[in-house]
């Protein structure tokens, strides 16, 4: 986090005339400048920074639900735009998109209480601000090995696999999102690459 000091130089002048009596009866006058500088410390607004940031695509994030008893772990590990696999049906118009990708992902229960997990909380995030979710499409011909529809995960076990979204061929997305329920959404940047 960068922290930068804000000083903010104030300079008063402030101009005065004293009237004084010399020894011949005539008044003398005399200019006096003060210069007062101030300095004012950082305000607490401008260096307190929430972690909205953008994670790199491999990194985990360590999410706490202490009210619910939840200690997990999130972790993209990488996207494939078009995906390279065995080849499901092509998307229908309806879904959006023309291609296939895929999100390599994984979630842990690292303590606490079971909680269950779905493809439903991973999007797709553009520039243009659009954003493309999941099908509900799962089994079949869809990539494998697939990130589970509907699973519980009990503390110390963890679900991984892919998640496949319908994309349209000419555009690439810049993040991967998870946000489960109303949660805070983790992002991770996708490379133009893919």
């Amino acid at each position: 986090m960068r922290t930068r000091s804000v000083t903010v130089a104030a300079v008063l002048l402030i101009s005065a005339t004293v009237t004084a009596c010399t020894g011949s009866g005539e008044p003398k006058t005399i200019r006096v400048t003060v210069t007062q500088t101030v300095t004012a410390s950082p305000s607490t607004e401008s260096t307190t920074k929430t972690d909205t940031s953008v994670l790199k695509m491999g990194a985990t994030k360590t999410i706490v639900d202490a009210e619910n008893d939840v200690h997990a772990t999130v972790q993209a590990l990488s996207y494939q735009q078009p995906y390279k696999g065995p080849q499901p049906a092509k998307p229908e118009d309806f879904q959006g998109g023309d291609i296939w990708a895929t999100a390599d992902v994984k979630v842990c229960n690292v303590e606490g209480a079971g909680f269950s997990v779905d493809q439903f909380p991973w999007s797709l995030g553009y520039e243009d601000g659009t954003t493309i979710k999941v099908t509900g499409s799962s089994g079949g011909d869809m990539p494998k090995p697939e990130y589970p529809m509907d699973k519980t995960l009990t503390s110390g076990r963890c679900a991984r696999g892919l998640v496949a979204f319908p994309v349209p061929s000419g555009k690439q997305p810049e993040r991967l999102v998870y946000q489960p329920g109303s949660g805070e959404p983790t992002e991770w940047t996708i490379s133009k690459a893919g």
